[in-house]
């Protein structure tokens, strides 16, 4: 028996660090989580705890295949790996020689956070000149308009929040999401005391088991944070010490949330002015008080505004006086800062890609006509844009282009991989290295390959060794092996990581970064041009957005089919899974393994439909036909579907992205605006 370290690979902030015994035979025999991890302490999520029928599964790719059916229909072939690549290259170099290096684009995201396996190819298509692929899905307007008022998305340490007595939970399903913290931290603060509010347009498993549920109507996050601050301002409590010596353009603030009084804030938020006053008066008068606050407002065409606007709250209470207040978000920019990335980026003084496009348009971009010249190379890895991607059924239709050559590196057949030319195995985190930092917490951990890849599996950074090889690159940094990349990051020389050698992750797993009692704002280091915290923000002028914390109605959509009075549907992560994984693996939690509209009782009895009914959910976009749930999850006007669903799980074979558009966020950077209306019928 050998037991190896590892940690969690997904699109989480806990990064559960773990442990895997391996027998004699070279199999996995224990996984269990690492308890001397001081934040996950040894507990596993209950998807997690299933990675090893994950290593293990029958439905495992472990060999390449090549289509021999129509596309989308599955149908396979086994190669070998040299076929597999010889093909892949040849198409390549075609494609360059006819069309250019611009037909050639990657399509890759978060299916792995990790520091190797995620940026694997980004050097790979730097050197082909390919067209880049820009934006996020997630996390880039909410972090962009953070970045506006505080100039860090890394302002408290998520583990102050024990400290804390008043928690807002917005923007964040955390008891789904992110366990440890809830289990943890939280939990610990509610003993001690600490009201935890969760706002949220829908009931979600965190918003059930909090104090204090406020459930405003989708998107109107900032008339609600524009209206608490009226009612602060009103009232005289603010900490005008903290503003005169901290922040910048508090008189202008002032004047601007004259406009919001909790009267007037009622009617777009659907939450009632008493409510809003008490809201506003609990925390500005309870300490430490903190705002958690995620990613789930960006959602909308008018994220940037709500994020803003909440963001602002904490400067002016002066909540950062006081470990356990302030802002709690992610903790992902010190990696950024101490690790050497560059290790695997395109060289700082590469010339900048001649043509990009957007990841949350990825239909767009495969159907655009005046795409000169149009995309005939594509190689999809860590990701699944079938079922992620917006508007889900223009996406299909560019996947379907028979002069689409597709090259997808994956662990199961997804909806993606059924449209692939070629596909390649892809190893799993038991399987190869990894370099894991952590966008929640202060730890990273070194993941070691605990057994030999399943069948013909590759690591991403062997896939992209092999491509470059056959290319004949010879640029050094696209063949160095992982250990050799790993142990460059870790030699920065920055204070963060000093005395964090690959060595000493080997023997512990995981370690702690050298940030001290992180408090920057606190101590007065705010990183934005004025060097404040910014309720006006010259950066947003000069991009021609409003400079203050504003409220905008959410893009209004030409629905269609004649229909004057279509809902709000939110499309929100699903408990068992994590985005679009583990959906194909059976679970106690999904045993049914179909998804559920959730529909408030007054929206159903209106057009006829009993909890169970099979409903056809439709717009302009597509239609989705699902069970139907009636209950108090959601407020009149407003449903909610998981976008997570594979295709499969629907009666028709379309899932929540069929009918999310696939338009940016006002601000235009990076997030996808997730905003939809439908209407709903019962189907038969």
């Amino acid at each position: 028996m050998k037991t190896f370290h590892g940690a969690c690979p997904h699109d989480c902030p806990d990064t559960c660090a773990w442990q895997v015994t391996v027998d004699d035979e070279g199999r996995a025999v224990k996984f269990e989580g690492n308890k001397s991890h001081p934040f996950t302490q040894g507990a596993l999520c209950s998807k997690l705890k299933r990675y090893p029928e994950r290593v293990y599964s029958e439905n495992r790719i472990l060999h390449p295949l090549r289509r021999t059916g129509a596309k989308g229909a599955g149908l396979f072939e086994r190669i070998s790996w040299d076929e597999a690549l010889d093909e892949m290259v040849a198409r390549l170099k075609q494609t360059m020689a006819e069309d250019g290096p611009l037909a050639v684009m990657p399509y890759n995201f978060a299916g792995t956070i990790g520091m190797l396996q995620r940026y694997a190819g980004e050097q790979f298509f730097a050197r082909v000149g390919a067209t880049e692929m820009l934006g996020d899905i997630c996390g880039a307007t909410a972090c962009d308009a953070m970045f506006s008022v505080t100039g860090a998305i890394d302002q408290m340490d998520a583990e102050d929040l024990e400290r804390s007595r008043f928690i807002i939970l917005w923007g964040t399903n955390t008891a789904a999401t992110n366990v440890h913290l809830w289990s943890g931290a939280i939990t610990r603060a509610r003993k001690a005391g600490a009201i935890v509010v969760s706002i949220d347009p829908i009931k979600t498993s965190t918003a059930a088991h909090s104090d204090w549920h406020i459930q405003l109507n989708p998107g109107s996050d900032a008339a609600l944070a524009l209206a608490m601050m009226h009612v602060i301002i009103r009232d005289g409590l603010h900490d005008q010490a903290f503003i005169d010596q901290h922040t910048l353009g508090f008189d202008a603030l002032a004047k601007r949330v004259k406009d919001y009084p909790p009267e007037y804030a009622a009617a777009i938020t659907g939450i009632d002015a008493a409510e809003i006053e008490k809201l506003a008066r609990a925390y500005a008068t309870t300490a430490p008080a903190a705002i958690r606050l995620l990613v789930g407002m960006e959602r909308y065409s008018n994220g940037h505004n709500g994020v803003r606007a909440v963001a602002c709250l904490p400067g002016l209470i002066g909540a950062f006086r006081q470990r356990g207040g302030g802002l709690s978000s992610f903790m992902l920019m010190m990696f950024f800062a101490a690790f050497d990335y560059g290790v695997m980026m395109p060289p700082r003084d590469a010339p900048p890609r001649a043509r990009s496009a957007h990841l949350a348009q990825l239909g767009r971009t495969l159907t655009d006509p005046d795409m000169d010249p149009p995309i005939t190379w594509l190689m999809v890895y860590n990701a699944n844009p079938v079922v992620t991607a917006a508007n889900q059924n223009l996406t299909i239709e560019g996947m379907q282009r028979e002069d689409l050559f597709t090259v997808v590196h994956e662990q199961f057949m997804t909806d993606t991989a059924k449209y692939a030319d070629i596909i390649l195995p892809a190893t799993t985190q038991f399987e190869h290295y990894e370099l894991m930092p952590s966008w929640g917490t202060r730890y990273v951990a070194l993941n070691e390959p605990a057994i030999e890849p399943q069948g013909e599996a590759l690591a991403n950074t062997e896939v992209f060794r092999r491509l470059s090889a056959r290319m004949g690159y010879t640029d050094a940094c696209l063949h160095r092996s992982d250990e050799e990349r790993i142990r460059l990051m870790l030699a920065s020389g920055h204070p963060y990581i000093e005395g964090i050698t690959f060595e000493s992750l080997q023997r512990d797993g995981w370690a702690a970064l050298n940030i001290g009692d992180f408090n920057p704002i606190g101590e007065g280091n705010m990183p934005t041009p004025s060097g404040k915290y910014e309720f006006f923000s010259q950066t947003y002028a000069d991009a021609g957005h409003d400079p203050l914390p504003t409220y905008e109605p959410i893009d209004a959509q030409d629905f269609g089919r004649g229909h004057a009075a279509p809902l709000h549907l939110v499309t929100a992560k699903a408990n068992h899974f994590l985005n679009s994984e583990y959906v194909n693996l059976r679970h106690r939690g999904t045993q049914n393994h179909q998804p559920a509209v959730a529909i408030s009782p007054g929206d159903a009895a209106a057009r006829n439909i009993v909890d169970g009914d099979m409903v056809s959910m439709f717009n302009r976009y597509g239609e989705v036909h699902v069970v139907a749930s009636v209950s108090d999850m959601t407020r009149a006007g407003v449903v909610y579907l998981p976008f997570n669903w594979w295709r499969e799980s629907t009666s028709n074979g379309q899932s929540a992205n069929a009918l999310t558009p696939d338009g940016l966020s006002r601000r235009q950077i990076g997030s996808n605006a997730f905003d939809a209306h439908v209407e709903i019928k019962k189907v038969g």
